[in-house]
């Protein structure tokens, strides 16, 4: 019996080294496949999760990134953010010079991938990997609108033409430039685009070369600025990235650019930077640009000032008072509406307005009538820009008109606190056989409508210029001078560019 316990005694501690063999080899194997697990370097996608940052190369302008009044911004950028956003990293925009070396510099990258901002168009594609195309931009040959438009590059011949002299050039222009040799091509140095539109809009030159989008962002500063034909050398916007066997972020990047083409978002994005309609003639923008430059300096701290006091914004009250005088502080018309924002006396008395030709009163008194007209409005008309165009439709013709052209928008079954639908009705008002049956009468009722549009209008004209004008400081040129090609007329041409310079440091104009 002894010898039996003994025999199971020694089973049992077999079984129980044996099991602790296996436990240790279990663990040796683990502990072997994590170790080659780790070895394993991470990919590129993974790099930048654990990072937590997206580097981009990029070098700023009007079509990659500025600053806005809200930080940073542009077409490139709202991309280049909602990529960051998809991989749950922050964006990083490393904005250094000189880019060559930085593009160069494989042996420490600085940045995961890079903006066409700082691609050179004479690099080859075997340089970099490029991702499907999210943009393509058209050079544009632009003319003053009062000579007569080219109709072809054939007409351009022994004329000037001028073409900002960079290493962004598309081949496909330079290639045009050796192609047409009876053409004066004039490669422009150390200028960007708009200083060319800015030339040609002034008469100092003949036609220009400027891409589909630059045009687009500042046509209504050059009212006389035209497109007379694209020059069929289309360059596409696309993502660059080193080559490598690793393209986990290249194929991320490639799934992002799909989705937003599929889903509209870019169409989107694109239509916010470069498609902004502003229905004004020419007539019109060259003359709101003049008083703009003459006039509005006088008055723009008493603006902003008193838009801050009333909670309006500043763009919006300095468009009403333009379209109420033209700016003129002593404006007045038959009815007895007078000073800048033409305030009726009694009006006038119910904003506490001692002085209707004091302009600083009439400003003031301007911004605390919209103001309440913006308080009043029934609470079932809905949206900040449906109330502002009710607003400004009371503020021309009295809300007592406004609360007719709604009931009548109502009876004729469309919907009263829609300014699309009230704005058709309106007038109606002027006609005996709606006017008879209204509470306040009869109203010039088109007025108002045309009164919105244009204060509309004349806003984003404001934020046009605003925006350009931030445009200029983040892209200015860090030297003072100008440098063209040394032939006596583009030296001459220099001349009056910086002349133009001195002359229009402050603002953006349109002449």
């Amino acid at each position: 019996m002894a010898g039996l316990n003994i025999m199971e005694s020694r089973k049992r501690n077999v079984v129980k080294r044996f099991s602790i063999s296996n436990l240790l080899i279990a663990i040796l194997l683990i502990c072997c496949t994590a170790l080659l697990v780790r070895s394993a370097p991470a990919s590129k996608l993974e790099q930048v999760r654990t990072a937590g940052e997206l580097r981009v190369l990029s070098r700023n302008g009007p079509i990659s990134h500025y600053q806005g009044p809200e930080g940073i911004t542009g077409f490139e950028y709202t991309l280049l953010k909602g990529f960051a956003d998809e991989l749950g990293v922050k964006l990083v925009i490393k904005d250094e010079a000189p880019i060559s070396d930085l593009l160069d510099n494989s042996d420490n990258p600085q940045f995961d991938l890079a903006s066409p901002s700082v691609i050179n168009a004479h690099t080859t594609k075997q340089h970099y990997t490029y991702t499907s195309d999210f943009m393509k931009l058209n050079l544009e040959l632009v003319y003053n609108s009062n000579q007569t438009a080219p109709a072809s590059v054939k007409d351009l011949a022994g004329k000037r033409v001028l073409v900002v002299n960079k290493a962004s050039i598309p081949v496909p222009l330079q290639e045009l430039q050796q192609s047409l040799p009876d053409i004066q091509w004039e490669l422009v140095e150390n200028v960007e685009m708009t200083d060319l539109l800015d030339m040609v809009e002034r008469g100092h030159a003949d036609y220009a070369v400027v891409d589909s989008a630059i045009f687009d962002i500042h046509r209504y500063s050059y009212p006389h600025t035209q497109v007379a034909f694209d020059l069929n050398a289309a360059q596409p916007l696309s993502w660059a990235f080193k080559p490598s066997r690793d393209k986990s972020l290249y194929d991320a990047a490639e799934k992002y650019i799909a989705k937003v083409k599929a889903n509209g978002e870019l169409a989107k994005i694109s239509s916010h930077f470069f498609e902004q309609f502003i229905e004004v003639n020419t007539d019109d923008a060259l003359m709101f640009s003049l008083r703009y430059d003459k006039r509005f300096p006088r008055w723009a701290d008493t603006i902003k000032a008193a838009a801050a006091q009333y909670n309006l914004d500043w763009q919006l009250l300095a468009a009403l008072g333009y379209q109420e005088s033209q700016w003129i502080p002593n404006a007045q018309s038959p009815t007895g509406v007078r000073g800048f924002m033409m305030l009726t006396p009694d009006t006038a008395r119910e904003l506490g307005v001692k002085n209707l030709d004091d302009p600083k009163q009439s400003i003031y008194g301007g911004a605390k009538y919209l103001r309440y007209l913006l308080d009043t409005l029934p609470k079932s008309i809905e949206g900040e820009e449906e109330r502002l165009y009710m607003a400004l439709a009371a503020y021309n013709q009295g809300i007592g008109h406004l609360d007719d052209a709604r009931a009548l928008t109502r009876r004729l079954k469309g919907d009263a606190n829609s300014w699309k639908d009230v704005s058709k009705v309106f007038p109606l008002l002027a006609k005996q056989e709606y006017f008879s049956k209204a509470t306040y009468g009869y109203s010039r009722g088109w007025e108002p409508v045309i009164f919105v549009r244009n204060i509309t209008n004349y806003q984003k004209i404001l934020a046009f210029k605003e925006t350009q004008q931030q445009l200029r400081i983040a892209t200015s040129n860090s030297s003072d001078e100008l440098n063209f090609t040394e032939t006596a007329q583009t030296k001459s041409a220099l001349e009056k560019l910086n002349q133009l310079r001195v002359s229009s440091a402050s603002s953006l104009s349109f002449l």
